[in-house]
């Protein structure tokens, strides 16, 4: 089964969603009904590197973002230098615009994790079938 992948440096900015989604894009762009993972593959992308930019990633420092396609499953990576602050779903309360991310994540992958990285920090991951 051959895959198709994609890294990208990002740095610690508002924008950074904006430009792993358009990574996204041009990767499933130049795949074989690469189409099928847009929509869930946007939204989980957009949420995973909005919480690297919002709470993984001290000034200073990049996040990465690695995406790989198949024809089976969309696998995101976005890998950042904090391991103290380990994603965590939480309940946000009514009228909150803040943590939701995860919950979107979840809705839209089939799994997710989280995992150390060497020498510093994490990757929080998912994967989104088609």
């Amino acid at each position: 089964m051959s895959s198709t992948s994609s890294t990208i440096w990002l740095p610690r900015s508002r924008r950074s969603p904006a430009e792993a989604r358009r990574r996204l894009s041009s990767l499933l762009s130049a795949v074989p009904d690469g189409d099928r993972f847009q929509d869930s593959g946007l939204l989980a992308v957009s949420e995973l590197v909005t919480n690297a930019v919002l709470h993984g990633t001290p000034p200073g420092y990049l996040i990465y973002l690695s995406l790989d396609v198949d024809p089976t499953r969309l696998r995101i990576e976005v890998h950042d230098a904090r391991r103290d602050h380990v994603p965590v779903l939480s309940a946000p309360g009514l009228g909150s615009e803040a943590g939701r991310g995860l919950h979107l994540v979840t809705s839209v992958a089939k799994r997710w994790g989280c995992c150390p990285r060497e020498p510093r920090g994490k990757i929080v991951w998912c994967e989104v079938a088609a």
